[in-house]
């Protein structure tokens, strides 16, 4: 089965280089009984990690069923551990949260196929043990938690098991039972290596190899016990199967395997999964409550900008000074209506002119008056500034050219006026003049200026000529008929009424004219960079979780390096533990990020409930937040898995 050709080991402390094995030289049969003897220091524990593939050695040839294996990379190595031996261990390195079936089952998550529950009760209950599954390492005796190792050693049917010092721990009764029992292994044909300082101990085996000084003194079969050949003896046609066959690098059964493994270490350092994933949550909350608060803004913004109409130009006269001293906007220009019928016939691409004047009046109805803002507007106001009415209608150009007296009320004018009283068909007093309410504007909101919904809107012609006497104009709404005539519609306006208004050259700014669709942009545009700006600070909220979870991964790395050392002795590959811990990182970051969407969803009910605020929660906001909770658990958990991932695993065993 086994042939070492002069192996030679040598390890390095500092510059001092200490030789394990010298030129050792070495031939195991199918069946044998072998016990390695020799003082402390003599090389036997080496020796049996190099007969497990633990080890490789530094020169000499290592042939494995006739196959040389000793410049195997790691994971070729493991895989042949996984199926060629079963490893015994002096401290017995049993998980400490796990049950004894669990502990048995552990070599199984590193095979092809899927869990074995029975194949596991089984082995336990022929080291004598069928009534302890449940049952903790804690809560077993030495004799028992070293039959839980031996029964793990065998649940994948290994043709050699190796123990190192099995009996090291134990009393001289466990010692007897575990002896026996390696006896009765012995004669069903497995082929049993121990290493032991004991006489008693090596009087069990058939063959006692004696080590002094990293090389062999002896080798002798001892009288009347001969090696036993049995069923689970490896035909020549198999082998190749056995060292050729390869596992599949990620499997359901593997994955689900790592996720228990993950849930239980993670359970059993409550207080630390809790810390680690707080940075996760709070990070995920705080993305959760700022895409909520800035799409809750946007959608508000949205609305206010959408009430102030699109492709919207306003046109008012403009302000100018005279020997130094500032007069008001129209003091030397003035707009008349004639000047927006010109705009409207005059200049291409213009689709609606609504002409204005305002001012405050006392609306007056029963026992209630409230001083309002009073429109006078044409009808194509209501078309403009996108305020048709939710109740009644708009005025018509008829009623216009009549100067009839009707109006059309905002919401907060309405409230004041008529509490929850319908105002349709109602009479009214503006300034002592009567009008009849024949619409209720829809509604527009407050601005930290003015409420856009204390207004009263009439006919213009009304306006100027019976309730504010003028003969002009304040300014004129003017809508585009799209967004990239805006440019050249201003400035057309603009020479237009420098022509009808003979403005000299020398007279600066006689008009104004504002672009809605500017200030819309603007204002979006500081919207979103608001947005992304609490989006990044939520981010480094998140990033910071992921050196929290790093730090924790690399904790949990340091104090399981033993864990990891078994792992890779049972058969575990780099990318299986690389697994293990990616998981382990991945779950931490999952779980924060699910408590962190509950969290900031619950927030921002909480922000529009009790602040008032608008906020509006998505779930592609959600999503992406638990998506970048998870990218963050991979990268952040990746360094510290692949630390553990490169552990040797005869290093990561003797880690103290």
């Amino acid at each position: 089965m086994i042939e070492l050709s002069h192996v030679s080991k040598t390890y390095r402390m500092g510059e001092i280089a200490v030789p394990a094995l010298r030129d050792v030289s070495l031939t195991i049969e199918q069946g044998e009984f072998i016990a390695i003897m020799g003082p402390s220091g003599s090389g036997k524990s080496t020796l049996m990690h190099m007969l497990g593939l633990l080890d490789v050695p530094d020169a000499g040839s290592y042939r494995l069923f006739g196959t040389e294996v000793a410049r195997r990379n790691e994971d070729e190595l493991a895989a042949l551990r996984a199926r060629v031996f079963g490893f015994v261990f002096q401290q017995f390195h049993l998980l400490p949260r796990t049950t004894a079936l669990e502990n048995v089952m552990l070599p199984l998550l590193y095979d092809d196929g899927p869990r074995d529950d029975d194949r596991a009760k089984r082995r336990l209950e022929e080291v004598g043990l069928g009534e302890r599954l449940r049952h903790r390492p804690n809560e077993l005796s030495g004799g028992q938690q070293q039959r839980v190792a031996i029964a793990r050693a065998l649940i994948r049917n290994p043709p050699i098991v190796l123990a190192d010092e099995p009996t090291g721990n134990l009393d001289s009764a466990s010692e007897h039972e575990i002896m026996q029992l390696f006896s009765r292994l012995h004669e069903q044909g497995i082929t049993v290596i121990l290493v032991t300082h004991e006489a008693d101990i090596a009087k069990y085996a058939h063959r006692i190899i004696r080590m002094r000084d990293g090389a062999i003194q002896s080798d002798e079969a001892v009288k009347g016990r001969a090696p036993r050949t049995a069923p689970v003896a490896i035909a020549e046609q198999e082998r190749a199967g056995v060292l050729q066959r390869k596992r599949p690098v990620v499997s359901l059964h593997a994955f689900g395997g790592h996720l228990r493994q993950a849930g239980r270490a993670l359970l059993a350092n409550k207080v630390r999964s809790g810390l680690s994933m707080l940075g996760i949550l709070i990070g995920v909350a705080a993305v959760i409550a700022v895409l909520a608060l800035g799409e809750g803004a946007r959608a508000a913004i949205q609305a206010r900008l959408s009430s102030m109409g699109s492709n919207l130009l306003v046109l008012r006269p403009g302000s100018q000074q005279m020997g130094g001293v500032s007069l008001a906007a129209g003091a030397v220009t003035r707009l008349t209506l004639e000047d927006a019928d010109a705009i409207l016939a005059d200049v291409p691409g213009i689709s609606k002119v609504a002409p204005s004047v305002s001012g405050r009046g006392q609306a007056v109805f029963g026992n209630k008056n409230w001083n309002t803002q009073i429109i006078g507007t044409t009808p194509s106001y209501a078309l403009i500034r996108a305020s048709e009415p939710l109740v009644g209608r708009f005025f018509t150009d008829e009623e216009n050219t009549k100067r009839a007296r009707v109006a059309v009320i905002g919401l907060t004018t309405t409230r004041e006026l008529f509490g929850e009283a319908n105002p349709i068909g109602e009479f009214i007093k503006i300034n002592k003049i009567n009008f009849q309410i024949i619409g209720l504007l829809p509604e527009k909101g407050a601005t930290p200026f003015r409420d856009q919904d204390d207004v009263i809107v009439i006919p213009i012609a009304t306006g100027m000529r019976r309730l504010m006497g003028q003969d002009y104009v304040e300014s004129i709404d003017i809508e585009v008929a799209a967004p990239d005539l805006m440019e050249s519609a201003q400035d057309e306006v603009t020479a237009l009424m420098i022509r009808r208004h003979r403005v000299p050259p020398t007279q600066q700014e006689p008009f104004q004219i504002r672009n809605m669709a500017e200030i819309q942009a603007a204002i979006s545009e500081t919207n979103r960079t608001m947005a992304w700006l609490l989006a990044a600070i939520a981010v480094i909220s998140l990033l910071v979780g992921g050196i929290g979870i790093m730090n924790i991964m690399l904790v949990s790395v340091t104090e399981r390096t033993r864990e990891i050392g078994l792992r890779k002795a049972i058969g575990a590959r780099r990318q299986d533990v690389l697994a293990q811990f990616l998981v382990e990182a991945l779950a931490i970051s999952l779980m924060g990020g699910a408590i962190g969407i509950a969290l900031g969803w619950g927030a921002s009910l909480a922000m529009v409930e009790l602040a008032g605020w608008a906020a509006t929660v998505s779930w592609n906001a959600a999503l992406l937040a638990f998506f970048f909770a998870a990218a963050v658990g991979v990268i952040f958990g990746l360094w510290p898995a692949r630390k553990a991932s490169l552990l040797s695993p005869i290093e990561a065993m003797r880690y103290e």
